[in-house]
């Protein structure tokens, strides 16, 4: 469960990287932490939906 936790937090970072570059307007950069903040994202999505279906059987 602390992987989920940590993924979670690792696009957290990005996304708030992905802001600051936003703000400077430096967006080409912007762009690339976007797509990682989405990518860590969704597999923390990913694996909690996985372990939520399988504990609830």
């Amino acid at each position: 469960m602390r992987h989920i936790y940590i993924r979670g937090s690792l696009g957290l970072i990005w996304l708030a990287a992905a802001i600051v570059c936003g703000i400077s307007g430096n967006f080409p950069m912007m762009g690339l932490y976007l797509v990682l903040a989405v990518a860590f994202l969704y597999s923390a999505y990913a694996v909690w939906k996985k372990e939520k279906n399988k504990g609830g059987e």
